[in-house]
């Protein structure tokens, strides 16, 4: 009935959402209003990155049922969104899709298919396991289609789509997907792994990988830090109690990077916590945001191990996808077994893939992968050299550059606390929402 009563209550006040390109000089503003939900903040921001729109600012408030959220972005250029097609399907997706409303995007978006094959591991990292992993797929006469693989804290995640190399379909015998099955669990067992590696096959097709992903490092509990794993760079993430409004506060200050608010947001909401107000500012290196939040059953954080675990999980969310490692980008005629060649050069060459996303388009394939040597350390100008006159420098181009990434300054950090953002201010003052008093 409670359920049922919910979707009354979403049906009688649908989304709305407020586009404007005037208010702000250097960013595109959107105001996106509605009845509040566990997740739907994660909804909105995972629909905007999915559309290569970068966040520069956010203000979240999620009191009393419905929510009023602000978020500030630019295209990938830095530009305000100039295109109005891409402005009305944004008002458009959010206010009236009803797939947007329903839960399949609370999730990870599972839906079958008949093209693909998925394909989930985790397991312990370690140099030329996706060179390993891409030949067996290859002498099984599976044929990558897209992957992407995480690596953090000595822990590995894949999720890979592949099909029938002669058929061009998913893969349904089911002794070869058991034969399948077999020959990756040996590749991804090691004799010092204290964890079990995972291992899934399915006929589904995972429609957000990346939330997949941050999932699967979740259950593998990649947050569990290694003395051998370097702890420099890390993310400061402070949690205080808030008694007074019984809330608990998060403050975070990292490096700025494109889904950084995904990234947490994602993690906060996988762990079941609630973000009831927040703020986001990213500058030209840092970016700091701030959140009140509390478990969905309505309690702050209440133990001092549960306060260092959320800012472990935290601090993992963020570093998962840092661009750890050179740039490497592949673009080439697709064929098969192409993934198996590149990566076993990569290996052969010493260099470890830290994070890798796999794509093609019709006859093209478009690889990208961040590496560095099997220590870690930055790559040595002299073998990349090799490696592009031995795969071709059309074909394998450096995006980045081989120098090291700057360190991030070391002043102390900020604090954006918005105690009293609250008391005093309205979301009418961003003059984006008319008063109804």
């Amino acid at each position: 009935m409670d359920d049922e009563f919910a979707k009354l209550i979403r049906r009688m006040n649908p989304p709305r959402v407020v586009i404007d390109n005037d208010v702000c000089e250097h960013a595109t503003v959107i105001q996106v209003d509605s009845v509040n939900r566990h997740g739907i903040l994660l909804e909105v921001i995972q629909f905007l990155v999915d559309l290569n729109l970068v966040i520069t600012k956010a203000y979240i408030s999620s009191d009393g049922g419905y929510l009023m959220d602000v978020f500030y972005v630019t295209d990938i250029n830095g530009q305000k969104i100039g295109d109005q097609a891409t402005i009305s399907y944004i008002k458009t997706t959010v206010e009236t899709n009803a797939s947007f409303l329903n839960s399949m995007r609370s999730s990870v978006g599972v839906v079958p298919s008949k093209e693909y094959t998925s394909i989930e591991l985790t397991g312990t990292d370690r140099p030329g396991l996706l060179s390993e992993v891409s030949a067996v797929l290859t002498d099984l006469s599976c044929s990558v289609v897209s992957a992407e693989i995480w690596t953090h804290n000595a822990r590995a995640a894949a999720l890979l789509h592949v099909k029938d190399q002669s058929s061009g379909c998913a893969i349904e015998d089911q002794k070869r997907l058991l034969k399948i099955k077999k020959l990756l669990c040996n590749v991804l067992r090691t004799n010092s792994d204290l964890r079990t590696p995972s291992m899934s096959i399915s006929s589904a097709r995972v429609l957000h990988g990346e939330r997949r992903l941050h999932q699967m490092l979740f259950a593998d509990r990649d947050f569990e830090r290694l003395d051998c794993v370097n702890h420099n760079s890390r993310p400061h993430v402070t949690i205080l109690d808030c008694s007074d409004r019984d809330y608990t506060a998060v403050t975070i200050r990292s490096k700025d990077r494109p889904k950084l608010l995904f990234d947490t947001v994602c993690c906060l909401t996988d762990m079941q916590y609630v973000v009831y107000h927040g703020t986001v500012v990213t500058g030209r290196m840092e970016a700091y945001q701030e959140y009140y939040i509390k478990h969905v059953d309505g309690f702050p954080i209440s133990s001092e191990a549960e306060r260092q675990r959320v800012m472990a999980c935290l601090e993992a969310a963020i570093e998962r996808r840092a661009s750890e490692g050179l740039e490497l980008e592949l673009y080439t005629d697709d064929r098969f077994g192409l993934l198996s060649d590149i990566t076993r050069i990569l290996r052969e060459y010493g260099l470890c893939i830290r994070r890798a996303e796999i794509s093609t388009m019709g006859r093209k394939a478009k690889d990208t992968f961040f590496v560095t040597d099997a220590s870690g350390n930055p790559v040595d100008p002299k073998i990349v050299d090799s490696i592009q006159h031995q795969i071709g420098r059309t074909i394998l181009r450096v995006k980045g550059n081989l120098n090291a990434p700057p360190k991030l300054p070391q002043e102390p950090a900020r604090s954006f606390f918005f105690t009293n953002f609250f008391k005093g201010r309205s979301f009418q003052s961003f003059k984006l929402i008319k008063s109804c008093s």
